[in-house]
């Protein structure tokens, strides 16, 4: 669990003149108001909402909303009232978490609510303030990390069944990458366990046979941009077992097929620099015909931007490399709480 001053230093880090006396208040608060109250894994239930805010410190956002994720179950679960919220931490949090307890209510009504109608009133919901959005999706992915603690397999495969038709599908409408792998992930490690435990056996098997594969390639990728005299930052991330097994699936193609288990990221400083090191990376390795999107010029409808192409690359592997700015990058992975993340990294206000 995250102690008090160690949730008020990661904020610091990013932003230096947040109001610390409102973040200490808040984690006293809520650590009072929740008591003795427990969740299922036998953790005090006050370490829930410390998780949620500790997860949004990683996207960095402000510090309304960290004190909000401390505050959002103490109006539904607590004594606590939304005047004594608005009292003591001022209209903006009682606002935000007035609208985070409006999301849990209509939660505990999706038995009896057709999903459909759920998802269009939380994107609704969504559009008030995004933070509100934000906050429960944390919320939301720190429950799916401690499912399994959850004894009824019904409740479980609820949540996990919810998680995936309306949390990850919201994750990836508002451009959070990250969150909807992770979120369709978990919810896939308790609808179907077989599959994704084959999944991930193949995933070890491929390691096994390409042990140092993953690095040896992005340093290819690096020198090859590097001598035709473009710096760029390359990294490869593994795709996580659903977003594999959706694919097969989807495609109705064997694991072995797949081209782009590996997904190669290479982040460069400018939007001219992208087509430049896209030109390289073409001139150097085969391209597989078919497998280009230019994102940047024709963004997604949720505001990704990256160039997309499969090539031949080095040690004659089928990969994916993407190609993008750093301001790209970090929409890539923080969706819309990239205009936090991105403009406190840069030092902006």
């Amino acid at each position: 669990m995250i102690r008090q001053y160690e949730l008020v230093e990661r904020v610091k880090t990013y932003d230096p003149k947040v109001d610390e006396d409102a973040l200490n208040r808040a984690y006293v608060f809520a650590m009072k108001a929740h008591g003795a109250q427990t969740r299922a894994s036998g953790d005090p239930y006050f370490s829930h909402p410390i998780e949620v805010a500790g997860i949004l410190t990683g996207m960095r956002l402000d510090g309304a909303t960290i004190v909000t994720a401390l505050l959002h179950d103490t109006i539904e679960d607590t004594d606590a009232t939304l005047d004594q919220l608005r009292a003591l931490f001022g209209d903006e949090v009682a606002r935000l978490v007035d609208g985070v307890t409006k999301l849990s209510r209509l939660e505990l009504q999706s038995d009896r609510t057709r999903q459909a109608e759920n998802f269009r009133k939380l994107v609704l919901a969504m559009s008030e303030d995004i933070r509100v959005l934000l906050v429960k999706l944390a919320d939301r992915l720190h429950n799916m990390r401690t499912l399994h603690y959850i004894k009824e397999d019904a409740k479980r495969r609820r949540i996990a069944r919810e998680t995936m038709d309306i949390y990850a599908p919201l994750a990836e409408r508002i451009g959070m990458q990250d969150m909807k792998d992770e979120l369709e992930d978990l919810a896939f490690d308790e609808l179907n366990p077989d599959a994704r435990a084959s999944v991930i056996t193949r995933l070890d098997f491929l390691r096994g046979e390409g042990e140092g594969l993953v690095p040896r390639i992005a340093a290819g990728l690096t020198k090859t941009l590097a001598d035709a005299g473009i710096e760029a930052k390359v990294m490869g991330r593994e795709k996580k077992p659903y977003s594999i097994w959706h694919k097969m699936e989807r495609k109705n193609i064997d694991f072995e097929q797949l081209s782009d288990i590996v997904a190669f990221r290479v982040v460069v400083d400018t939007m001219a620099r992208c087509y430049e090191a896209l030109g390289v990376v073409h001139g150097a390795y085969s391209m597989i015909p078919g497998r280009f999107k230019d994102y940047i010029s024709t963004p997604k409808p949720n505001g990704y931007r990256s160039i997309h192409t499969t090539v031949i690359g080095p040690e004659k592997q089928r990969i994916e490399v993407q190609i993008r700015t750093e301001e790209m990058h970090a929409f890539a992975d923080f969706g819309v709480a990239a205009h936090w993340h991105y403009k406190r990294r840069d030092g902006s206000p």
